[in-house]
């Protein structure tokens, strides 16, 4: 029978997906606004014909589900620096069209735009860019997102948010892309100056790390183990047939 060598490769390729989720939270520890994953896993039956077999009980991941709980807030002391408080994503301009950040980390480009790391523009609530003029001085952000200088208000930060934030899907460079139309948040919480960090925690997700690592050894002895009975098995027939 080789059901439990199915069964068992079963397993093991879900803790192998498992692993990566897990790694790819702990190499993401130190990412701003980063929002740990988990593997979503549930029992697959198969069932037997033969009269009172019991059913094959395999295992199944069905998808990962996003960890939504907000981060812990640091301060940078950089003026452009911006993290959000409770819902709602930062509306960024991109070449690939709009995509939506929890990483507050921007600056100003050579047009003196506002824009992320890589230069893609952070959109205004008029849906335009924020322009800084080169005489501005200090730079203000209210809680609202409402932009103020020396020379007047400049614009404010457009945040949206999601009926299902979990069907967003993730995209290089802390970027969110969304097949749902967002919908403006009109008083968003926003805090200037420092950032949201990730929501990682590297004691748990070190802690599953050696947990997968044990269950992966376990699972394998179980193959080791029905591999040599089966052997045997065969050993035996072999002897018998040639009696």
């Amino acid at each position: 029978m080789e059901n439990p060598t199915y069964i068992a490769l079963s397993r093991q390729m879900a803790l192998r997906r498992e692993l990566e989720v897990v790694a790819h939270n702990i190499a993401n520890m130190n990412t701003p606004a980063y929002k740990a994953e988990r593997m979503i896993f549930r029992e697959f039956l198969i069932e037997q014909d033969a009269k009172g077999a019991e059913d094959l009980s395999f295992t199944q991941d069905v998808g990962q589900a996003r960890d939504l709980r907000e981060g812990s807030k640091v301060s940078t002391g950089n003026d452009l620096d911006l993290a959000l408080s409770g819902e709602g994503y930062f509306l960024i301009d991109t070449a690939d069209g709009p995509r939506y950040t929890r990483h507050g980390r921007f600056q100003l480009d050579a047009l003196r735009q506002l824009v992320t790391g890589e230069g893609d523009i952070v959109v205004a609530f008029s849906d335009d860019p924020i322009v800084v003029p080169p005489d501005a001085g200090r730079i203000e952000i209210a809680g609202d997102g409402t932009i103020s200088t020396e020379v007047g208000t400049i614009g404010k930060v457009k945040v949206v948010a999601f009926e299902d934030p979990y069907a967003l899907k993730r995209e290089p460079n802390s970027l969110y892309s969304a097949e749902e139309a967002p919908r403006t948040v009109a008083r968003p919480t926003i805090v200037q100056g420092m950032l949201e960090q990730s929501n990682v925690h590297g004691v748990l997700e070190l802690t599953r790390l050696i947990e997968i690592q044990r269950e992966h050894q376990s699972v394998q002895h179980m193959l080791n183990r029905e591999n040599e009975r089966q052997q045997k098995a065969i050993d035996r027939i072999a002897k018998q047939r040639g009696a």
